[in-house]
């Protein structure tokens, strides 16, 4: 609570001794407001979001650490309201796996060409956009080893890019998951991985003082995304809501490639 009435109180003053551009400021604010808005709505959304603009505006080796931190602190406000239907072996099972993804995304966003970096992130948004606005008819799936190749692939995604949602996304689709089991294991999911993935930054030489400055700073605009985003949430039909999230990562996916 302190940091976030710093953030008010003095934001505009930190600002200007942060990031000297008045429209870049703005820019990174709404970012955080939209991105935490779309996660509280439906569930999940805030590195799709945020990754891309973010990573535009401040570098990948910047936005990776920041946009874990903004995401930690959104699954913690939302988990904390839906955690009476989450499917807590399922999210170990997830988290289990994604562990061992975490070291090769790590290696990726470290030692990779950032222009590299930028066109695999670019490449997975359009793909994950494309795929839901297809909808299409897959088979399901029961056996639980299942977990291992999608916790993987989240723990890759999810250390390079933050983006650690689709490979779970598409596995809870895949199990047939009930809406409310789905949105509250997708958080019991995100919680533990994102500490484990912020965590993974620290030791992996991604945290700066300037990462928790932008952090301390978009508090404001976190706490306002939860608010308006979980209102928004319970008025638009989440089908209706998905479909413009989906057409908005493919955009801003595409945009990645200019």
């Amino acid at each position: 609570m302190l940091l976030v009435a710093i953030g008010i109180v003095k934001g505009p003053q930190l600002w200007r001794t942060i990031i000297p551009d008045p429209p870049t400021a703005a820019a990174i604010l709404g970012t955080v407001f939209l991105a935490t808005g779309i996660h509280a709505s439906v569930g999940f959304g805030t590195a799709l979001v945020a990754m891309p603009l973010l990573a535009m505006l401040l570098g990948i080796q910047t936005a990776t650490p920041l946009v874990a931190l903004v995401m930690l602190t959104t699954v913690a406000a939302i988990l904390w309201g839906t955690r009476e239907h989450i499917d807590l072996s399922a999210a170990w099972q997830l988290v289990g796996a994604s562990i061992l993804g975490l070291p090769v995304g790590l290696m990726l966003v470290r030692f990779a060409p950032e222009d590299a970096v930028t066109a695999v992130l670019g490449a997975i948004l359009v793909l994950y956009g494309l795929y839901n606005l297809a909808r299409p008819t897959l088979p399901k799936i029961e056996h639980p080893a299942w977990v291992l190749p999608f916790g993987f692939a989240a723990g890759v995604i999810g250390g390079a890019y933050n983006a650690n949602g689709p490979p779970v996304v598409i596995y809870g689709a895949l199990r047939r998951w009930e809406p409310d089991r789905f949105r509250a294991t997708l958080q019991g999911f995100f919680l533990p991985a994102d500490i484990l993935i912020c965590a993974s930054h620290g030791v992996g030489g991604l945290w700066s003082l300037h990462v928790f400055e932008l952090f301390a700073l978009t508090l404001p605009a976190i706490a306002l995304g939860l608010v308006v985003g979980g209102r928004l949430g319970k008025r638009i039909p989440p089908e209706q809501f998905g479909r413009v999230l989906y057409v908005s990562v493919v955009v801003l996916g595409a945009l990645l490639f200019f």
